[in-house]
């Protein structure tokens, strides 16, 4: 399997359920076997999650990705048992970081739950392709992961606006809104992905969705 297909969520999952370590091993950069080069995409990932996973609380260097070909039997030996290595100072998940695993499942399941909004907000720094090491590190700074936690969008709909034309459940592209004609329209926050189509697509002369800011943890 490509790299580039390994998702976000998947890491973050591996975690909720216990990995004390998550490693990915893919072709070398620029030698993409299926010419789509989605190793730089897993590379970018990786960044991201790794800052995502410091604001959490969790130890980043319990994930790991490297480079290879299938000749470089011994290399890859040697970076597994580095990994290893590596894995086993950071020592059990969750205890190593003097964190109880309820309050670290907990936050694994808020950001889960935010992976939809995170890629959206994301979605032009993980398609880049930095050419340098110094490029690749500025590419998501703890900074960038604090704002993008900082300020999390949510969207809700004014009873006293909405006129019920259900333009805005037509346009979720998730299904997250629901009503019927000459009743309220509501927007489910478990299953919405904050893209801000409902905002977009609600007649303005109703402006009946109003968009909310919060922080994660906070």
């Amino acid at each position: 399997m490509c790299t580039g297909r390994v998702e976000l969520e998947m890491v973050l999952r591996a975690f909720l359920n216990g990995a004390d370590g998550v490693f990915i091993g893919g072709c070398r950069l620029s030698e993409c076997n299926y010419t789509t080069q989605g190793n730089y995409d897993a590379r970018n990932m990786v960044l991201l999650c790794k800052k995502i996973m410091s604001y959490a609380g969790l130890n980043p260097d319990r994930l790991r990705i490297e480079f290879m070909t299938s000749g470089d039997g011994i290399l890859f030996a040697e970076i597994m048992n580095d990994f290893g290595r590596q894995v086993k100072v950071a020592g059990p998940l969750g205890a190593g970081e003097g964190i109880a695993m309820d309050e670290l499942k907990s936050r694994l399941i808020e950001i889960i739950r935010l992976v939809p909004y995170i890629k959206i907000k994301s979605n032009e720094k993980l398609g880049m392709r930095p050419e340098t090491q110094e490029e690749y590190e500025r590419l998501f700074t703890d900074e960038d992961v604090d704002r993008l936690f900082g300020e999390i969008e949510s969207y809700y709909i004014d009873p006293e606006k909405c006129q019920s034309c259900g333009i805005c459940a037509r346009k979720c592209p998730v299904e997250a809104i629901s009503g019927a004609k000459k009743s309220l329209y509501i927007i489910d926050q478990d299953r919405c992905i904050k893209c801000g189509t409902c905002l977009e697509s609600c007649p303005p002369r109703f402006s009946a969705v109003n968009k909310q800011l919060s922080r994660l943890f906070g």
